[in-house]
């Protein structure tokens, strides 16, 4: 478990699953991504960010707040696939219910993750991405010291739709915020 001022990232565990589902049905917060996901894909998403934790010791932290209660996820994800346009990476990346946004949970959690990805787990070459209208994401990156890489964007089909991720990287001097640990 990692402890914010304000937060906490514990493991994603069948306590969580409701909370992760209602917010992937949520279409504001899907919107990013073309709109929301059923059950079943959610499901799978929590299955397979379970999998990357028990495979590479890394993945997606729940996000509570003080009293134990879900606000969404964070943390740094492996993504192996040779296919994507990145090749394997890592990539740190969050997603907060509607009702947990405007609060700074994202970047406080965000730069928690990090801290621990780069400091306790020696990880480097971490990578975040998102959509050119997904303004909110792309200040977390500028308030974590994210730097623009322009170079690396890349176009997938995504819900049978082209998506154009903007790519960031996490600079190779990261140092933790007042609020990452």
């Amino acid at each position: 478990m990692i402890v914010t001022k304000r937060l906490q990232l514990c493991r994603l565990d069948d306590r969580h699953r409701h909370a992760f589902a209602m917010m992937h049905a949520d279409r504001e917060v899907m919107e990013d991504l073309g709109g929301p996901v059923d059950h079943a894909e959610s499901e799978a998403k929590f299955d397979r960010y379970l999998a990357a934790l028990a495979e590479h010791g890394v993945a997606r932290w729940a996000v509570e707040d003080s009293k134990g209660d879900f606000l969404g996820y964070c943390g740094v994800m492996p993504r192996m696939a040779r296919e994507h346009p990145l090749g394997p990476h890592f990539e740190v990346g969050w997603r907060f219910s509607r009702a947990a946004w405007g609060n700074g949970y994202a970047a406080e959690s965000a730069g928690a993750a990090l801290t621990h990805a780069v400091t306790d787990l020696g990880l480097t070459g971490i990578v975040s991405y998102t959509g050119a209208a997904n303004l909110r994401s792309q200040s977390v990156m500028r308030k974590l010291g994210l730097v623009r890489d322009a170079a690396r964007d890349f176009t997938i089909t995504h819900l049978s739709k082209p998506w154009h991720g903007l790519v960031w990287t996490v600079p190779v001097d990261f140092r933790p915020t007042p609020t990452s640990r």
